[in-house]
């Protein structure tokens, strides 16, 4: 599951998802950013939402799989690839096996609701009739540490 050896691609991609966290942050959302590849192109990016919209759904994946699925006309993304700051959650998990996504790069394992490997792995799970390829580790250290300072300068306040 995890790759030490990235492309630049692949850092490029991460580092346009960590500019979606970036986003949220700014709105005082939780900093997760999600964006999704099709060949050299974003068809999908999105961050979280959840405070803002006042909707549980309102992830980062859910949003980019949304925003690819309407660019794409089709809920079928075959020939995607999701990068996402945070280790996807099961609700988020389950939309990417459901949409079809070819591959999934996170940043920052979820110790608390990650379900691409930490509490269990359901991108990967043989019962489903779609399993996706699936990355951890890119640019770690920088996912991590958005969510990191983020939940210090919110403790900071409280």
């Amino acid at each position: 599951m995890n790759n030490t050896y990235f492309q630049d691609k692949d850092r490029q991609w991460m580092n346009a998802a960590i500019e979606e966290a970036l986003k949220a942050e700014r709105l005082g959302e939780v900093p997760i950013g999600a964006v999704i590849v099709r060949g050299n192109e974003i068809v999908g990016k999105g961050h979280n939402l959840r405070e803002t919209s006042m909707d549980p759904t309102a992830h980062a994946e859910i949003i980019a799989i949304r925003e690819a699925s309407h660019a794409l006309g089709a809920w079928r993304l075959l020939d995607c690839s999701l990068y996402v700051t945070l280790e996807p959650c099961p609700m988020c998990a389950g939309a990417l096996v459901q949409s079809r996504i070819k591959k999934v790069v996170y940043g920052t394992a979820d110790p608390k609701a990650g379900c691409a490997g930490t509490l269990m792995n359901l991108l990967q799970d043989p019962r489903f009739n779609h399993e996706t390829e699936l990355v951890s580790g890119l640019l770690q250290e920088e996912c991590a540490a958005l969510l990191t300072q983020f939940f210090r300068r919110l403790r900071g306040r409280l």
